[in-house]
């Protein structure tokens, strides 16, 4: 399955004129990188969001997240949320935002 291109689409005009935001595809998805290091991703319908381990921890008590996890080993510090906690922007919103504050702490590649 391919990534979910609506999905794709939403993420596209949230980070739309943010500074160092490239699109690539990566992991048999869609992966936005900030200043050269990855952020969000769609992978199928889920959103992937490298929210760092200690945020990642508080985001993982809610209902549609998990870890990340597509080739079978855990990423420590990302999260995959499914279609049914991104209904609202409001939603996804609070996943990217989590992301870029995280990765906007890292030095560029």
């Amino acid at each position: 399955m391919a990534s979910d291109p609506k999905l794709v689409r939403r993420l596209s005009a949230i980070l739309a004129g943010r500074p160092g935001i490239e699109q690539r595809q990566m992991f048999g998805g869609v992966a936005y990188l900030l200043n050269g290091n990855m952020c969000v991703g769609v992978h199928k319908d889920w959103l992937i969001a490298r929210a760092g381990e200690l945020r990642a921890a508080s985001l993982l008590e809610r209902s549609h997240v998990r870890p990340m996890d597509i080739t079978g080993k855990p990423m420590k510090g990302w999260i995959m949320v499914g279609p049914d906690g991104l209904k609202k922007k409001a939603e996804l919103l609070r996943y990217v935002d989590a992301a870029v504050s995280f990765v906007e702490g890292l030095p560029a590649k």
